[in-house]
């Protein structure tokens, strides 16, 4: 399900630019300063790019390309498996924790495949417990199941910004039982069967694409935004977790389901959400509540029975300087689209694709080319800011569109290289980050729709 930590999460990785310390510095306490986490329209979280310089958990500045297009990668082929119901053959366990009392273990299963996440998810902060404390977590509309790192790390922790969150330091922490009817919606939260301690705790376990998990104890606490708490939030206390997860201590999810954060918080704040994920030169944010219909062109929400956990929308078309893509109108919709906040790469049907690629190109004719990069085979010499890109729209159902910028079309894989930022969809097509950098995105799941709005993070 998504653990996105790895950023999946989703976003474009674009290089940071080289900026004077005291510069980021000044930039980063303005941007915290100025940041109100409630106000009449709801709740709003500051969003964080993974290699913006005031992200509080970065991936490392030499991280290769090539690293964020393998886990992206891991993820699609994690989301084809979870569209197909296919379990992974790995399994997991807990070892007993004498000094906690909870002598319990988790027997062997299988677990099924989730979302690939760190490297590509982006970021925010989320308080826990009473008095709160305040944790770096990836966002991800991919996994349902909010989940963090807990002492005394029983099997594993990998290594976060920050310290461990302490059950023991909160008065108001509560491990979940077996018999509570949250330990038995787990498995539709994270597509694996719970388990049950000897001591009566309700055991979660959540896997991803790239071999990463956390296997922990379903817990509840309150959460908190700023200045903001909730009681009773159901969450993970992870006690083994491996994997790549940048150095956030966990998750958050906004999937479709009755244990993701927007559901619990949703008799509070309402059942819908706006983000702009931002480039790595600027902050989003994350919103939780209502919204100004207004500004928002939308394509309705698909019903799905492959995974009615995720956002499925409906591909209509695409144009390239204007002119409509050389395929016909059903090949959009020969695939299912899901619309990711955790997916770097666009991924469109293999006919959309093609079609796309060569008119890029023909349009791009004047910038010399360059040798494919991984899975991007459509490349060029320069820097997305500096070609001469076409404009390109891509249109949903119901009349929403995306139309997008160079630093939407083209990613810049190295200094000296940019790649048209698509590629071919195995068992669906799916609408990564780098598209919607930059815009407001709406998911009204009580109104089933999903809107888009140019200038968001502006």
């Amino acid at each position: 399900m998504a653990l996105h930590l790895l950023h999946l999460l989703a976003f474009s990785l674009l290089f940071a630019v080289a900026t004077p310390i005291r510069d980021i510095t000044d930039v980063c306490s303005s941007q915290i300063k100025d940041f109100q986490y409630l106000n009449s329209t709801g709740l709003h979280l500051e969003l964080h790019h993974p290699r913006s310089p005031c992200s509080p958990a970065p991936v490392p500045a030499d991280l290769p390309f090539t690293a964020v297009l393998t886990h992206d990668d891991a993820r699609i082929s994690s989301l084809a498996a979870r569209l197909a119901k296919t379990p992974s053959a790995r399994a997991t366990s807990l070892d007993a924790d004498a000094d906690a009392g909870l002598a319990g273990s988790l027997a062997s299963v299988p677990l099924s495949p989730g979302a690939s996440v760190g490297v590509g998810n982006y970021v925010t902060r989320m308080g826990l417990g009473t008095p709160a404390t305040q944790y770096v977590m990836v966002v991800d509309t991919g996994s349902s199941l909010t989940w963090l790192q807990c002492s005394p790390c029983l099997v594993s922790c990998h290594r976060q910004s920050g310290p461990v969150f302490n059950p023991k330091s909160s008065s108001t922490y509560a491990s979940v039982g077996c018999s509570a009817q949250q330990c038995s919606d787990l498995p539709s939260a994270t597509l694996n069967p719970s388990a049950c301690s000897s001591s009566n705790v309700c055991i979660y376990q959540a896997s991803y694409g790239d071999s990463s998990f956390s296997v922990g104890y379903l817990s509840k606490d309150t959460v908190s935004f700023g200045s903001t708490s909730l009681p009773n939030f159901y969450y993970g206390c992870g006690q083994d977790n491996e994997g790549l997860f940048g150095r956030s201590a966990g998750l958050i999810g906004l999937a479709r389901n009755k244990l993701s954060l927007l559901y619990q918080l949703a008799p509070s704040l309402g059942y819908s959400f706006t983000y702009c994920l931002p480039s790595s030169s600027s902050s989003g944010y994350l919103s939780l509540g209502s919204y100004n219909p207004g500004q928002y062109s939308y394509t309705p929400m698909v019903s799905s029975s492959l995974d009615d956990s995720l956002y499925f929308i409906k591909l209509s078309g695409m144009t390239v300087a204007g002119n409509p893509l050389s395929v016909s109108s059903s090949a959009y919709s020969s695939l299912p689209t899901i619309i990711d906040s955790g997916t770097v790469i666009t991924r469109l049907p293999t006919s959309v694709y093609s079609a796309l690629s060569k008119a890029v190109a023909a349009a791009m004719k004047g910038t010399s080319r360059a040798s494919a990069y991984s899975i991007l085979d459509t490349c060029f010499k320069g820097q997305a800011s500096r070609v001469s890109a076409p404009a390109v729209t891509i249109s949903f159902a119901g009349g929403a569109a995306l139309k997008l910028s160079a630093q939407n079309l083209l990613v810049d894989v190295d200094d000296s290289t940019t790649c048209l930022a698509f590629a071919p969809a195995r068992s669906a097509a799916i609408i990564g980050n780098t598209q919607q950098q930059t815009f407001s995105v709406v998911y009204d799941v009580k109104s089933s729709r999903i809107g888009f709005a140019a200038g968001g993070c502006s």
